[in-house]
């Protein structure tokens, strides 16, 4: 998935970035409110990690302009309080779910992974297609019986592949979803990491490129 962390401590920002990105997420940071609004007008992000006291444009305001937009990003507000009226003002305010600092990394990454899901058209919990399961949950590949071990970027392309169920995925859309923005569009990740991806899955091929158009399992 592509998330967008909105943290302006940058120690907590880096860790939830990384916590994130072992789970084959790409992810974005934004320091402040404005920055978070300007990103999220560019890309296409499953899901918002929002905190709420931002600096320039608070995260209320923040929330309130990806529900104007017409975002189909799901939002994650952040907040040092517990109390239970910011909660509810939050959720308010357009935010699908709230979690106070300090905060369990992997609910983080529980929380995220689920709001995920809700972006998305409803996909079954296992990803099976072409003798291969992809288990998000564990972060495993089986082809056929045998474990597929898999970098993030690897496990991501695949993961977008098998959701398409058998229609062709542009190599934009998975840069798009499998990078973060500082990625290179003319560096040929995509190609790259399509190509250790056959290795890895085996004999006979099972990745197709349709010229013109992208990548397909059929």
């Amino acid at each position: 998935m592509r998330v967008l962390v909105a943290e302006d401590e940058p120690v907590l920002a880096a860790a939830v970035r990384e916590w994130l990105r072992a789970e084959a997420h790409a992810v974005d940071v934004a320091y402040d409110g404005a920055a978070a609004l300007e990103r999220a007008a560019v890309h296409d992000y499953d899901v918002v990690v929002l905190d709420r006291d931002l600096p320039a444009v608070h995260g209320d305001d923040v929330c309130r302009g990806l529900v104007r937009s017409g975002s189909a990003a799901r939002v994650l507000m952040l907040t040092a309080s517990a109390d239970v009226a910011d909660r509810v003002a939050g959720l308010g305010l357009g935010a699908d779910d709230y979690l106070t600092k300090p905060f369990a990394f992997p609910e983080l990454a529980a929380r995220v992974h689920a709001l995920g899901r809700r972006a998305r058209p409803a996909a079954p919990p296992v990803l099976r297609r072409a003798g291969i399961a992809l288990d998000p949950a564990r972060h495993e590949v089986v082809r056929d019986g045998r474990y597929v071990p898999l970098s993030r970027k690897e496990f991501a392309v695949l993961a977008e592949l098998l959701r398409a169920e058998g229609a062709p995925v542009s190599a934009e859309l998975l840069l798009e979803k499998a990078w973060d923005e500082h990625a290179d569009p003319f560096t040929g990740a995509v190609r790259l990491a399509v190509l250790k991806l056959r290795r890895k899955l085996g004999e006979p091929p099972v990745v197709e490129t349709v010229t013109g158009v992208g990548y397909r399992i059929p």
